[in-house]
This record gives structure tokens, C-alpha cells and sequence, in this order.
């Protein structure tokens, strides 16, 4: 016999059917799903395919997260509320507690491709309505086509402050420190790079996040030295290693 808080097989199929409308009708990731009904992404995919059953308790969050009804003969819940405090995985924040944190930032670290040269470009924190947390994109990027997106992660044990992008399984991360009493924000990022013909190869730059308006110096691009933004962005940087926010060994 099923176990008593499994759905039956053909309700399951009911069910996922729904959930996929639902997800096509609202424009949302599964992902963003998973997050606002506080369920992992690997039971809501593994259900959705049939290699797993919902469970009752399962289902009860999709339906609160939705505020529908995907149950037949159930009622509807109560509509839900945008969820204010991110999951546990991202740290369990409330928006009241990261607000601070979100706006432009002029992003800085090494170009990858030209020795010396300092990459500048835009990145945008924000608060997910919809997801219950915060997210990032990243703007006036001259390699447009490789701009980062993901999710932020603030976890208390660590204090600090964590920017994944995570497609199809290939991940980058930045780790950033403490804000400064200015809101700057230092670290290190760690991604790959295009090497030769296809080839990707894992890279890691110190960077710099600094309000955007902040400093005069803030235009996009790559910035080399001679430069008239170079020195000024070059100390800026500089910050990361010299301030103790990441270190490198060999």
C-alpha cells in the first residue's frame, strides 16, 4: 500500500499537469517554484516527471506558494502573500534585513583577456518579488552575451555575501565581504574562462562592487593603464587584496 501521505499515481499525473500550466501561465522557473513553496528543486523536478510522488505536505506548500488549488475536491487556500524571507539555503533573510544591500553597483576585476587592464560593468541587486529573495543581473558588460545572472545568498554564520549563477549545472561564484563604512563591497570571484578553441578554463579575479554615483569614475568597459579612469579604479581594486577581503596562495 501507498505510504498514507503519498498521492495516488493518477492524481500525481493531475497534478503535475496543473503545476506546468501554472508554471507556463505565470512566466516563473521552477526554480523560483521551488523556492517559494521552501521545497528543494530536485523533489519538485522528480515529481513533475513521475519519477517521484507528491507528497500531501509536498503538494500543501505548492498550493500556498500558487495560492490555487491543484488538488480535485480540495479548497482553494487563501491567497498567499509575497514570501519577504529568503530560503533556508540562502540564508533564511527578510527583505527588511537586506535592503540596504540593494542597488547599481560599478563592478570591478581583471580583464581575463588583456594582461593589466581592468574590466569594468554593472551589477544589479535586486529584491524578487515573486521568489521571495534577492537576485542579480549584470549590465553594460562588452561581452554581453556571457552577462551573469543568479541568485544572492547572506547567510549569518559567515557573514558574507554570495552571488551564484548556476545554468545547467556549470556554476560561478563571487564572495564578497562586508560592506565598508562608504558601501563598497570586496572579494573574489571565481569562474571560467574561454581559453583556446572551445576550451573553458577556471579563472579567479579579485573584485570590487561600488555604488553606482559613487565614484566620478564611473563609466564601463576596459579600462587600461594610461587610461584617465585607470589609476583611480586600479586603487579601488587594489582594496581587495591589500584590505585582507581575499587572499590568493600558491
Amino acid at each position: 500500500m501507498p505510504e498514507p501521505d503519498e498521492m495516488r499515481a493518477a492524481e500525481g499525473h493531475a497534478i503535475a499537469a496543473r503545476l506546468r500550466e501554472e508554471l507556463a501561465r505565470r512566466r516563473i522557473s521552477r526554480q523560483a517554484l521551488a523556492d517559494m513553496a521552501r521545497i528543494s528543486l530536485s523533489t519538485l523536478e522528480k515529481a513533475l516527471s513521475g519519477s517521484r510522488q507528491f507528497t500531501l505536505a509536498t503538494v500543501i506548500r505548492l498550493e500556498e506558494a500558487l495560492g490555487t488549488r491543484l488538488r480535485d475536491g480540495a479548497a482553494a487556500p487563501a491567497t498567499m502573500p509575497a514570501p519577504d524571507t529568503a530560503p533556508e539555503h540562502m540564508g533564511a533573510y527578510s527583505r527588511a534585513a537586506v535592503h540596504w544591500i540593494e542597488a547599481d553597483y560599478l563592478t570591478l576585476r581583471a580583464s581575463f583577456g588583456e594582461p593589466g587592464a581592468i574590466y569594468a560593468y554593472v551589477t544589479r541587486i535586486f529584491w524578487d518579488e515573486a521568489a521571495g529573495h534577492l537576485r542579480f543581473t549584470e549590465a553594460e558588460r562588452i561581452d554581453g552575451a556571457f552577462a551573469q545572472k543568479g541568485h544572492v545568498s547572506m547567510p549569518n554564520l559567515s557573514g558574507h555575501t554570495y552571488l551564484a549563477t548556476c545554468e545547467a549545472g556549470q556554476h560561478r561564484l563571487i564572495t564578497l565581504g562586508r560592506p565598508t563604512r562608504d558601501g563598497c563591497m570586496f572579494g573574489l570571484l571565481a569562474t571560467l574562462h574561454a581559453g583556446t578553441g572551445s576550451q573553458l578554463i577556471p579563472i579567479a579575479s579579485p573584485v570590487a562592487f561600488v555604488p553606482r554615483g559613487q565614484t566620478k569614475e564611473s563609466g564601463t568597459g576596459l579600462v587600461r593603464p594610461g587610461d584617465p579612469a585607470f589609476a583611480a579604479l586600479r586603487t579601488i581594486l587594489d582594496r581587495a587584496l591589500s584590505d585582507d577581503f581575499c587572499r590568493f596562495r600558491q
